[in-house]
């Protein structure tokens, strides 16, 4: 699978699969932060990319957020 890459930041393909993965704090109502704003935060979703699953993150500032996985430290961001 091969990420698009504009104006230097990678992208993940339009059509990827994505699974519901929670975290307890999910599960029981709770945000990951206290003000629901961070520069990684888990969204309780996971991305198949290639042969395995990774978490998908939102960095999320004021009123807007960009998704995210973190492949051997990199960031390939989810345009869904």
């Amino acid at each position: 699978m091969e990420t698009e890459t504009i104006n230097g930041i990678e992208y993940l393909p339009w059509e990827v699969e994505i699974k519901d993965a929670p975290m307890w704090y999910h599960e029981r109502g709770l945000m990951q932060t206290a003000t629901g704003y961070g520069t990684k935060l888990n969204t309780g979703k996971k991305v198949k990319w290639g042969n395995r699953w990774y978490r998908l993150y939102c960095h999320i500032i004021s009123n807007s957020g960009s998704c995210y996985i973190l492949v051997k430290g990199k960031r390939i961001y989810h345009r869904g």
